[in-house]
């Protein structure tokens, strides 16, 4: 159905409705209205990486861990699982005449942020810290929620709109302080092109302010941006409790119907929340307007007749509850684990092992049975984990497999702390006993996450540093100093550096949260059931000493984009279990884009997918100081097998933003850049390749 045709249905339905009964369709617990068959409805709901916290769902990697798939088709195939689930349990609510929080079909999800520090707790929840990535995978996944009949299986909301990326524990009011150049070229392209690329439901508005505007009643973000700029025809809602956080974190209002009066007039369309229960105070002072109610309670009716939610005959209706974590979807889980992995080092070739020649190995760590590990923050339930231990125990059942806990999660068993780890002892035994060591470490969501889910008081779900806690520091220094053959397996959400205490390592995977099957992924990667193909979506720091403070949102010296020191690992690193060569690069400008192809060549031994990835320098004056993706492909080939692939980059990305945030033209040549890494130094050091470029004239 088409929004126009969507909007006069709504439009209709508003007239018959008083303006109190208007009001009520804009609080997230919509109330019902009688004789238009409008049912109460609950507009929260999370989709994330699977239906969350509505009970058993598939669980799929988290969504730092799908970036580094680096694969958008794949993306949009989970996506489509999610919206079929959603819809599923939806059907099975209703049928119970539950209408709760949980059981709609408008997904607040996904998270576009830029993963701008590594000390972000919430960063795991987005695609990297880069906007080109965080546009080609967001906008795959929103395509995938909609789904491809007459009405969206799902209603997708890009958020947090705009500059959020913690402090976690001052988020509430928080001004996000950010110049235009950094605004237009880091912070909002992801929202900018999946809105008009996509035609995407809705946008969440963030806690913080930006340049001392609450970003929930933000005329420049709102009006000026959002709707005038770009076109936006969707709905806005509140993050929950931001409307609130206006009068009493912000101080900007001095009470909730003066804090809802200036949200709704500056485009907040639906409160997460209680403060727009004062609408109707604010309305009788006059501060709102009668004709601002209707036009917002037209959009989040118009996204309702989308849906589809008014029709008796759709189809949507009638998918069954079976469909929830079903070995079909498992299947796609599993695949999305397996591409997520980053192998970070294979030491002359370690892996893959051959399973013959295991008789005993050693799964040691507080990640390596932990169902947490596997799950990341915002997630559902699943019916069957796999942790790492399970998977290994699969894949081997012949070889004796000794399991220790290693150490705690966190505690801190340094010798100033006079703690002593219980567990050490037991790990560094199972290490002895073992032909090969497979050390699970890392975080979970009781470390990492979102202030008031985690329960690190210490930092409000943030880090402090990028080390492993410190009783994880000590067993992973014992183990690799005991141990002759350890491979190290990082769960976590984010940038974790373990060289310090983990040099000798044979192997270092970084697993993420890697979903439900997370463990038969790993177990099938170290055992060459199939050879690596993750990137990474963010930049691995040697620590916080060289990032500028966290609360500065300047984009200078964070991420690949402006870092001026070497990295641990560069952003788009990952290796394979074969070895790639790249030839015949051509470009070609074509009226809004430009044509890039390259012929790859698997010249290894092994099947493998590689990551084609393009990269844009400008020679402009007020360049990006080093390099930016620009384009992406995923291409699967066999041992010896060449294919010639081709890249379509839209103009957009290969326009320099100047300082008042408008994209040009460049003026001079733009240099294209084609490989399976980045350009730098450092990415054709670990990778043992160089990449190819051209220049251009737009």
């Amino acid at each position: 159905m088409k929004r126009d045709q969507a909007q006069k249905i709504a439009s209709s339905m508003v007239e018959k409705m008083s303006i109190e009964e208007r009001a009520n369709q804009l609080v997230y617990k919509a109330k019902a209205v009688s004789g238009l068959n409008i049912k109460e409805y609950n507009w929260w709901n999370e989709a994330l990486h699977g239906v969350a916290r509505a009970g058993t769902a598939t669980v799929f990697p988290q969504a730092i861990g799908m970036a580094a798939s680096f694969n958008s088709e794949l993306l949009g195939e989970v996506a489509r699982v999610i919206a079929h689930e959603g819809r599923a349990k939806h059907n099975a609510a209703n049928e119970n005449n539950d209408r709760g929080r949980y059981k709609g079909i408008t997904f607040w999800s996904p998270n576009v942020n830029i993963f701008r520090d590594p000390r972000w707790g919430r960063g795991q929840e987005t695609y990297g810290e880069d906007p080109f990535l965080a546009t080609h995978m967001g906008a795959s996944f929103v395509n995938g929620l909609k789904g491809e009949g007459e009405y969206l299986k799902g209603a997708a909301c890009v958020k947090h709109f705009a500059a959020h990326s913690g402090p976690e524990g001052i988020r509430h009011g928080f001004d996000s302080v950010v110049d235009d150049h950094d605004l237009f070229d880091t912070y909002l392209p992801a929202f900018e092109r999946i809105i008009k690329d996509t035609e995407v439901e809705a946008v969440m508005g963030a806690y913080n302010s930006v340049n001392g505007e609450p970003c929930c009643a933000s005329k420049r973000l709102l009006c000026d941006i959002l709707r005038k700029e770009w076109g936006f025809k969707g709905h806005v809602v509140s993050d929950c409790g931001a409307i609130t956080d206006i009068h009493r974190h912000h101080r900007l209002t001095a009470d909730a119907i003066q804090s809802s009066a200036l949200s709704i007039n500056n485009g907040c369309d639906l409160n997460c929340g209680e403060a727009y229960n004062s609408l109707m105070a604010a309305y009788e002072r006059g501060l709102v307007s009668e004709e601002v109610i209707t036009e917002s309670a037209v959009r989040l009716l118009t996204t309702r007749v989308l849906l589809g939610e008014f029709d008796e005959n759709n189809p949507y209706h009638s998918i069954p509850y079976s469909v929830i974590d079903s070995p079909e979807h498992r299947e796609v889980n599993y695949k999305m684990a397996c591409e997520s992995l980053v192998l970070l080092k294979n030491e002359e070739n370690f892996l893959p092992l051959e399973k013959s020649k295991i008789k005993s190995i050693a799964v040691i760590g507080p990640n390596a049975q932990s169902k947490a590990a596997l799950e990341g923050n915002y997630c559902g339930v699943a019916s069957e984990y796999i942790t790492v231990v399970d998977g290994i125990r699969q894949a081997l059942p012949q070889a004796r497999l000794f399991f220790a806990q290693g150490s705690h999660l966190y505690r801190d068993c340094s010798q100033d702390s006079g703690e002593k780890n219980d567990r050490l002892s037991e790990a560094i035994a199972a290490a002895r006993q073992a032909d090969v060591t497979v050390l699970c470490v890392g975080l979970d969501a009781s470390i990492e996450g979102e202030e008031g889910d985690s329960n690190n008081a210490y930092a409000s779900g943030d880090k402090i540093d990028l080390l492993l806690p410190p009783a994880q520091r000590i067993l992973v220094e014992k183990v690799c100093n005991i141990a002759k053959n350890v491979i190290i397996v990082i769960l976590s959400g984010s940038c974790i550096d373990v060289n310090p205490q983990g040099q000798n390592a044979k192997a270092v995977i970084q697993a993420w949260y890697p979903g439900a099957v997370g463990g038969r992924a790993v177990a099938d990667m170290i055992f060459g059931g199939f050879s690596p193909s993750g990137k990474l979506p963010v930049t691995f720091y040697h620590g916080t000493d060289k990032l500028p403070p966290f609360e500065d949102y300047s984009m200078k010296g964070r991420t690949y984009k402006y870092i001026e020191s070497e990295p641990l690992y560069p952003f788009g690193f990952g290796l394979t279990y074969s070895s790639f060569e790249f030839s015949d690069m051509k470009v070609e400008k074509l009226s809004d884009s430009v044509a890039v192809g390259v012929n790859i060549t698997n010249t290894g031994n092994t099947d493998a997918a590689q990551t084609v990835q393009i990269y844009a320098v400008f020679n402009e004056e007020y360049k990006t100081p080093n390099y930016s993706l620009c384009g992406l492909c995923k291409v699967d080939l066999l041992a010896g097998e060449a294919k010639m692939v081709s890249v379509n980059i839209p103009l957009y990305w290969l326009m320099p933003v100047n300082p008042a945030g408008q994209r040009v033209l460049p003026k001079n040549t733009v240099r294209l850049f084609v490989g399976s890494h980045q350009p730098d130094i450092r990415s054709s050091e670990l990778c043992k390749d160089k990449c190819l470029y051209s220049d251009i004239t737009l």
